[in-house]
């Protein structure tokens, strides 16, 4: 069992860090979302063990650790706050430039600060 939420963790955060690498500026927030979706994985798979809630504990029973889970909730609500401020990010740029590729946007900027000097 440990072995597949690593190894999905893994497959996560491969596919983040392909979709980094792509031009178009969606894909980046797509791949810093599977990236934070790794680290919740990850997180979840090291605390596995069996027990019950420390709520109302048995003297003798076994007491599953709630500090990964309060870690990986506040993991995925980072990670959400993360992609809505990225997705709006993007959102503007588009409207700004008419481009969400990475190459376009570059030779833009390259041809403003060309104007500029030339001023």
């Amino acid at each position: 069992m440990i072995f597949a939420i690593a190894l999905a963790a893994a497959v996560l955060f491969g596919c983040g860090a392909y979709l980094l690498l792509k031009r178009d500026l969606v894909r980046v927030v797509a791949g810093i979302m599977l990236i934070s979706q790794s680290a919740t994985v990850t997180i979840m798979g090291s605390s596995l063990s069996r027990g019950s809630a420390a709520i109302d504990v048995q003297p003798g029973e076994a007491v599953s650790d709630p500090l990964p889970q309060a870690l990986a909730l506040t993991a995925l609500v980072i990670g959400l706050a993360t992609v809505a401020l990225l997705l709006a990010l993007v959102h503007r740029v588009v409207l700004v430039f008419r481009t969400a590729e990475r190459d376009e946007l570059a030779a833009g900027e390259a041809e403003h600060e060309a104007d500029l000097a030339a001023e």
